[in-house]
C-alpha cells in the first residue's frame, strides 16, 4: 500500500475525521488543491484498498478532531463581514481563535500517525474563511501589512478587530514658547489628574501634539494619537523656517480616508498663534523608523545675554574662533534628571554675529545634531567645553532661542 494512504488509513481507523482534517494530514504533498478535496480522495483511496481486502468502510460521522467546525465557515465568515463593515479598510486578513481542546486532539493525530506534512487547523481555517471575506467584501487579503485583521473566535462565532494605525507625515512651526511639542503628563500625578495640575493630569494644557493630532483623531475616530518628531525644541524656544518634520500615528481608525487638506486647515485655525502645520501626506512605520533615527544639522538664533561689558571686537573674535569648533557637553544639569550623565563630543558647524548692542546679541549657529545650545552658550558651569562665555571671560546666558531650519533631505542646499 502507498505510503501516503497507508499514513490516512491509520488515521481513519484511529479517528473518525472530515474531509478537511484528514486531507490536512497531507497539506504539503501536493499543491493546486484544497484540504477538502485532497480529504475526499484520500478517503476514496482508502475505501479502495479496503474493498481489495474485502473490508467495510464505516458511514463518516461528526468529526473526531474539530467536531464540525469547518460545517460553520459560512457563519464565520458572516460574521467577520458584518463586523468590517463598522470600519474603513482597504485591505484584510483573517486569523482565528480555536478551542484549545482542538489543537491538543490535532497534536495527538499528529503523534499517532505523523504530522510532518500537515499544515495546522487554523492556517486552514484563516485561508477559508478569508477566501469567502474576500468575495463578499470586494477587499483585497494582505498578508504583510493589513489595514485589519478580522480575527474570529470559532467557539462563539465572535470577531474582534484588530485595526493598524494610520500615519501622516508632515512639518511644523511652533510659534509660542509656551507649549512643548508633545503631550507631557503631570510630574505629581503621572497623568492621573491631582491639585498640581487642576485635575488635568498634564504638565501643559496644550501641545503642538494634540493642536494637530485632536482634529486627525476625531476624523479617523480612532482611539488615541502619537507624535513622533525629528528631535524637539524646547518648550521656550520656537520652530520657524520650513518647519520640523513629524509623522502623527493615529490608532485603531475607523476611518481611513482622510481629507488631509481640510484637516490641515482646521488644525491650523485651531493652533492660530500657537503652531501651524503643511505638507501633510499619508506616511507610516518605516517612516517613523527613519524619522527617529534622523540626526540632522540645526540652524538657530540664539539671543544672548551678557552679564558684564563686552565690546563688539572681542565677540566677533570668540565667534570666528568657535565656529567649526568641536566641544564637549556633559549632560546639561537641566536634563540630568531624566537623561544619562554622558559626555558627548558636538560640532559647531557655522557661528555668525548677527545683531550687536550693550549686553545683547544675537548669533546665528549651524549645530551638529544633539547639540545643547543654550549651554554652549553659557558653559553650564564648566560642563560644556570650549564655551562662549569661557572664551569671552564674561558669564552669558541665551534670553531667546529660535530654531530656523532643521536641515533634513528635502530642504538641505
Amino acid at each position: 500500500m502507498n505510503e501516503i494512504i497507508e499514513r490516512a488509513d491509520r488515521a481513519l481507523r484511529a479517528h473518525d475525521l472530515c474531509d478537511h482534517c484528514l486531507g490536512r494530514l497531507f497539506a504539503q504533498v501536493e499543491t493546486g488543491t484544497t484540504n477538502a478535496e485532497r480529504g475526499r480522495n484520500m478517503r476514496i483511496a482508502v475505501a479502495l484498498e479496503r474493498s481489495a481486502r474485502s473490508e467495510e468502510m464505516p458511514s463518516h460521522e461528526l468529526c473526531w478532531l474539530c467536531e464540525g467546525t469547518f460545517d460553520s465557515l459560512d457563519r464565520f465568515a458572516q460574521a467577520a463581514v458584518d463586523k468590517l463593515s463598522t470600519i474603513e479598510y482597504d485591505t484584510f486578513l483573517v486569523g482565528t481563535r480555536v478551542d484549545p481542546l482542538l489543537q491538543d486532539r490535532e497534536e495527538r493525530l499528529w503523534a499517532e500517525v505523523g504530522g510532518d506534512r500537515a499544515e495546522p487547523v487554523k492556517a486552514e481555517l484563516n485561508r477559508e474563511i478569508g477566501k469567502i471575506v474576500e468575495a463578499r467584501t470586494g477587499k483585497t487579503v494582505e498578508f504583510r501589512s493589513p489595514d485589519v485583521v478580522a480575527v474570529v473566535d470559532t467557539r462563539f462565532a465572535q470577531v474582534d478587530l484588530d485595526i493598524a494605525p494610520i500615519f501622516f507625515y508632515g512639518r511644523y512651526r511652533k510659534y509660542s514658547r509656551e507649549i512643548p511639542q508633545t503631550r507631557w503628563p503631570c510630574r505629581v500625578c503621572q497623568g492621573k489628574g491631582c491639585k498640581r495640575c487642576g485635575n488635568t493630569g498634564k504638565m501643559y494644557q496644550i501641545s503642538v501634539q494634540e493642536v494637530i493630532g485632536d482634529v486627525f483623531l476625531k476624523a479617523a475616530e480612532g482611539k488615541d494619537h502619537f507624535f513622533h518628531g525629528m528631535g524637539r525644541e524646547d518648550i521656550d524656544a520656537r520652530m520657524l523656517g520650513t518647519g520640523r518634520p513629524f509623522v502623527l500615528e493615529i490608532s485603531e481608525p475607523k476611518r481611513r480616508h482622510l481629507d488631509l487638506e481640510a484637516l490641515t486647515a482646521l488644525a491650523n485655525d485651531n493652533g492660530k498663534g500657537l503652531a501651524d502645520f503643511s505638507g501633510l501626506r499619508p506616511s507610516s512605520r518605516e517612516e517613523v523608523r527613519q524619522i527617529k533615527a534622523a540626526t540632522p544639522d540645526k540652524v538657530y538664533l540664539a539671543e544672548v545675554k551678557a552679564h558684564g561689558k563686552v565690546n563688539k571686537g572681542r565677540v566677533d573674535e570668540v565667534v570666528q574662533s568657535l565656529s567649526q569648533a568641536r566641544i564637549t557637553q556633559q549632560t546639561p544639569t537641566r536634563v540630568a534628571h531624566r537623561r544619562a550623565d554622558l559626555a558627548r563630543e558636538r560640532t559647531i558647524h557655522e557661528l555668525q554675529l548677527m545683531e550687536f548692542d550693550d549686553e545683547r546679541f544675537v548669533l546665528r549657529l549651524r549645530t551638529e545634531s544633539g547639540t545643547y545650545v543654550k549651554e554652549f552658550v553659557s558653559g553650564d558651569n564648566g560642563r560644556t567645553v570650549p564655551s562662549l562665555s569661557a572664551a569671552l571671560g564674561v558669564p552669558c546666558e541665551v534670553t531667546a532661542l529660535d530654531v530656523i531650519q532643521v536641515i533634513d533631505n528635502s530642504n538641505e542646499g
